[in-house]
């Protein structure tokens, strides 16, 4: 039985710009979050944007995934899930990249979660994120079938109107501009891609 995971508003808002404000690029991420114990509800609080034009396991991949370890430990959170969107819309797959990352990840978190946003779902009232877990030595999709984000499914966010919410604040106030993440920083050092405060809904 996969662990309850419940995404905060931050934490959602967070992944939901990047892919934004990158719409045809392939993005990643890593959410940071709380479990009393292994197998234990996953309590996804913040996200940490990574690269928006990686294409592999680069040293810069590397250093931004160090970096958010870091910030996560000083927070006293852990490195829970992983994030990703592809370049074409409507693959939904963790491809090598994703895998290799995941397998890390696992290493220091056994319940780790991979989540692809869905390029055709994002833009309108779903989460927009499918679910991946590794079972039987290897990375599974969480099948549609079993509806994750709907009621009563163990992956839910915080409030089921977060993305009508997140797609408001694209739309109408442009939130997803100015965010940044570690390739951004990486171009210019002011930018505040750990935390990207600036960003943040005052009702997240």
């Amino acid at each position: 039985m996969a662990p309850t995971v419940r995404i905060s508003a931050v934490a959602y808002y967070k992944l939901y710009f990047h892919a934004a404000k990158h719409p045809h690029q392939p993005v990643n991420g890593v959410l940071l979050g709380t479990q009393d114990k292994a197998g234990g509800p996953i309590e996804v609080q913040d996200a940490v944007p990574l690269l928006h034009h990686w294409t592999s396991l680069s040293p810069m991949m590397e250093i931004g995934l160090d970096l958010a370890g870091q910030f996560a430990q000083e927070n006293g959170l852990k490195i829970v899930a992983y994030y990703q969107a592809q370049r074409n819309v409507g693959d939904v797959g963790l491809g090598p990249v994703g895998e290799k990352l995941l397998g890390r990840l696992r290493e220091q978190f056994k319940d780790v979660v991979g989540f692809v946003i869905d390029g055709e779902d994002f833009g309108t009232d779903k989460a927009a994120l499918n679910p991946w877990t590794y079972s039987g030595d290897q990375w599974k999709a969480v099948p549609p079938s079993d509806k994750p984000f709907s009621q009563g499914s163990v992956y839910q966010l915080a409030s089921p109107d977060l993305p009508t919410k997140a797609l408001h604040y694209v739309r109408e106030e442009g939130h997803h501009q100015a965010f940044g993440d570690f390739d951004d920083h990486l171009e210019d050092v002011t930018i505040d891609w750990i935390r990207n405060r600036t960003c943040i809904p005052i009702d997240a």
